[in-house]
């Protein structure tokens, strides 16, 4: 969905009156509404993988009274162009996938050797057929009022870590802040080892900085044994928050260190100062879009495998990267 937001700029900038609906599983909403591009968030009604055919050509009779000019479908399921066909949009774009020829009137072939990158492909779908590719990919940029800021401090009791300020001017953190993002929903493989990450952590508070831990449900027991080996003294917030609470919150700190995953992207699209880990996945297919990024992957032989665990149990690609490396990448420049 991050990503996404790239392809959102381009319209906006191409079509500067035209006006973005995003429809979208509902716990993507929080990203949304903090992209400015964006005018209204539709829920879609069915979870990932469902198919239930009635239910989309239904949601897509209730789409007709809204007139759309144009539908730009990022999925490349055949289930996911009925909507949009069943709501009469005039011209429905996207990517052939699963023969759904008929379903699109725009129908794109995927050059994977000119579209190497995710956020590429998406952009190039707000283009015309016979755009030059690769298309300029704008950055995301997620949009964070001080208001939603202090609301976040003022609900999870940190404001004495900050200084007072009125509702117009942004929160400033008396310690610089390190956010730290330990889970990855695909697998272990992507996961740089719970005992790297406490170490870090341990580091950085001697330096005087706060830490945080970000992640979800999921990630409290990668969160419990980071505890166990740094001892207290950093905000553990995994499992506590919500998606929006998450990136407002985060949005407050001065540097992330991530796990190839989705807060990864929400730390690019906040423009934090971001280590970014990479193991089994590959950082020049979805890398985090920011030029100050700093790119960890020591290329073995064996990676990119893609793979949720490691094939050989090594996690070598992981486990070699030392915490000393990550702590010279963190400064406060």
């Amino acid at each position: 969905m991050v990503m996404a937001q790239s392809l959102f700029i381009t319209l906006k900038n191409n079509h500067p009156e035209c006006q973005i609906d995003v429809l979208a599983p509902s716990w993507s909403s929080a990203l949304i509404e903090r992209m400015p591009e964006v005018t209204h968030v539709l829920a879609m009604p069915l979870v990932h993988g469902q198919f239930n055919f009635s239910a989309r050509v239904l949601l897509g009779k209730k789409l007709r009274d809204q007139a759309y000019d144009h539908a730009i479908l990022l999925p490349n399921s055949w289930k996911s162009a009925l909507p949009p066909f069943f709501a009469n949009i005039p011209l429905r774009t996207g990517y052939v996938g699963e023969c759904r020829w008929g379903l699109l009137n725009d129908a794109r072939r995927l050059d994977k050797s000119q579209l190497t990158m995710t956020v590429q492909r998406f952009v190039a779908l707000g283009l015309p057929n016979t755009s030059d590719l690769p298309p300029k990919c704008p950055t995301p940029r997620l949009s964070i009022s001080p208001d939603q800021q202090a609301k976040a401090i003022e609900k999870f009791a940190l404001n004495a870590a900050f200084t007072q300020v009125s509702e117009a001017e942004a929160p400033q953190a008396l310690r610089p802040i390190l956010a730290l993002c330990p889970g990855a929903e695909y697998g272990e493989a992507k996961r740089w080892p719970v005992e790297h990450y406490a170490e870090v952590a341990k580091q950085k508070l001697a330096d005087g900085w706060q830490v945080w831990l970000f992640g979800s449900e999921k990630d409290k027991v990668s969160a419990a044994q980071i505890n166990t080996l740094a001892a207290d003294g950093y905000v553990d917030f995994t499992g506590r928050t919500t998606l929006a609470e998450a990136v407002d919150l985060m949005s407050l700190a001065h540097t992330v260190v991530s796990n190839d995953s989705g807060l990864m992207h929400v730390a690019a699209a906040l423009d934090k100062n971001l280590v970014a880990l990479y193991g089994s996945s590959d950082p020049s297919f979805t890398p985090p879009l920011i030029a100050k990024a700093q790119i960890v992957s020591l290329k073995l032989s064996c990676a990119p495998c893609f793979k949720r665990e490691c094939p050989l149990g090594t996690l070598a690609c992981l486990r070699d990267i030392t915490p000393d490396a990550v702590l010279k990448l963190i400064t406060l420049r």
